[in-house]
């Protein structure tokens, strides 16, 4: 155990850092922040390079902080660090997984339900969807082109642990689908055309894939054009539409073999 109570010492300039996508890139490390979040991590298989800490809350935490790669800080030092208004003072340095910091092929035997991602942009929606799917037994969700970054610290932090729970991937949502339909498993799209049909008149399965597109402009063409069936969710009252998360939520339990 260390400690380090200077805002001006080189490593906690490096782990500020972390916050931003090219600091993320160029260290293939990615910084957590909570007490939730770090016991989830420290449960789960994740490679953790530090536990970051005030000791105020190292005091306070009820799970166990093991001493190796222990650094105690300073409240400042928390505050640097932190990406929220009032910071629980505890932090983790984990390394990006290598099948996370780049795009990856479909995998080979493609079973369960998946989510894809397609552009969308919000944290809180991401983060939302991701938990969800966990929630649902999703074997995995798939970021494509345009959608926001899995280790921005809101996503993180929005994520509530489920991406200790479920596959993450960078994907090429093309080749994905693709991949499901020489498979012969259905992929569902999210867009409301003609030929469109009621989530309530799809069968449940266990095995499928489901896009869901960006909060403003929906799914790209090029996707639509491999979906087995576009589905919509039927609205009783005045509103227009539901959030891209909303929206997920009621697919993804209505549409699963549970």
């Amino acid at each position: 155990m260390e400690t380090i109570l200077s805002t001006q010492n080189s490593r906690v300039k490096e782990w500020e850092k972390l916050k931003t996508k090219k600091g993320r890139r160029k260290t293939g490390l990615y910084l957590l922040e909570g007490r939730h979040l770090v016991s989830e991590a420290l449960q789960s298989t994740a490679k953790i390079d530090y536990v970051v800490s005030t000791q105020e809350e190292l005091d306070a935490v009820t799970f166990e902080v093991p001493t190796t790669n222990l650094v105690v800080i300073s409240q400042k030092i928390a505050e640097r660090l932190s990406d929220t208004v009032t910071t629980q003072g505890i932090f983790a340095i984990v390394q990006i997984p290598n099948q996370q910091r780049q795009i990856e092929k479909p995998v080979d035997q493609i079973t369960g339900s998946w989510l894809f991602l397609d552009n969308i942009q919000d944290p809180g929606n991401i983060g939302t969807m991701v938990r969800t799917a966990d929630a649902a037994g999703f074997v995995g969700v798939v970021f494509g082109k345009g959608t926001a970054d899995i280790f921005n610290p809101k996503v993180q932090r929005a994520m509530q642990g489920s991406q200790f729970h479920i596959r993450l991937i960078l994907g090429d949502l093309t080749t994905w689908a693709q991949s499901f339909q020489k498979a012969q498993i259905p992929v569902y799209g999210t867009e409301l055309n003609p030929e469109a049909k009621s989530y309530q008149d799809i069968k449940r399965t266990q095995n499928f894939a489901l896009i869901m597109g960006n909060e403003g402009n929906g799914m790209s063409e090029e996707l639509l054009k491999l979906t087995t069936s576009n589905l919509y969710i039927p609205i009783k009252g005045q509103a227009e539409s539901l959030n891209v998360a909303v929206a997920a939520g009621i697919l993804m339990f209505s549409l699963k073999d549970i």
